[in-house]
């Protein structure tokens, strides 16, 4: 069974570290399809290659199932971001079924234009303090490391999953005015480029809200934490997917819808 969207935006699954949640996210690209697939940046890690690559086989299948993809007729757009900037310079191009974009216009099925980015050309760390961001990057891996080690004790004694890092990031005052900052920054860009919203990823919190201006702001979050997508559907409703909480019950729906149907006809 599949899940079928009209369009599916991913970002920051980061291949090439051990964070990234791969066997998840090759569980969601197996269970969905959709006419337009965008990779939203910071897909591949390379900054993780100057410590030592780390490429298990589970990586090369998810890459191989997105090339599967755009040659079976979904539209793959790559968009790169800080992580994957080495493609950046490949603008333009198609490669295996796959454009490679600095930046798109997504129209939904109702008319809404959106612009598509990953989002690093509006955070000032990354764009004036490379280095600063690299160790932000390698501290971050650290928490999702411990976070990892954390949950697997409480899955033993029968919790849910709870992220410690998205816990932090709310708790710490200066990263929620960035985050208010980073929203209204994208405003501002979605204003000034004369679309209706924004759909970005970078920061790693999955989110639909209105921003300033009336603009919709969208976030499709990470495969790192919170294995999370951002869906748009054959009316064009905009949706975040949790796959880590929502994939049973989605896939009991369709399974129910498709034998409903079946038993009418």
């Amino acid at each position: 069974m599949k899940l079928h969207y009209r369009s599916i935006w991913i970002s920051d699954t980061h291949l090439g570290t051990r964070g990234c949640k791969a066997e998840y996210l090759r569980d969601f690209l197996d269970h969905t399809e959709s006419d337009y697939l965008y990779l939203v940046g910071d897909i591949i890690d390379f900054w993780k290659f100057k410590t030592g690559a780390y490429w298990p086989m589970l990586h090369s299948d998810i890459v191989q199932r997105i090339i599967n993809k755009a040659q079976n007729g979904t539209r793959v757009i790559y968009i790169p971001g800080n992580h994957d900037e080495i493609f950046r310079k490949h603008a333009g191009m198609h490669f295996n079924g796959i454009d490679i974009q600095l930046n798109a216009v997504h129209t939904t099925e109702d008319g809404r234009k959106f612009l598509v980015l990953h989002g690093d050309e509006f955070d000032s760390i990354v764009c004036h303090n490379k280095s600063l961001a690299y160790i932000g990057g390698e501290a971050y891996e650290v928490l999702l490391l411990v976070n990892r080690w954390f949950n697997a004790v409480r899955t033993r004694l029968g919790y849910k999953y709870w992220s410690l890092s998205a816990f932090l990031k709310h708790k710490v005052k200066n990263v929620v005015s960035f985050m208010t900052n980073y929203q209204h920054i994208l405003s501002l860009e979605a204003q000034k480029r004369k679309v209706d919203g924004i759909i970005c990823g970078h920061i790693h919190h999955a989110d639909i809200a209105t921003m300033e201006l009336g603009k919709t702001y969208c976030n499709c979050g990470d495969w790192v934490e919170s294995c999370t997508a951002l869906t748009e559907d054959e009316h064009g409703t905009l949706r975040i997917v949790r796959w880590l909480e929502d994939s049973h019950v989605l896939l009991d729906d369709a399974v129910n819808e498709d034998t409903g149907l079946a038993q009418a006809a």
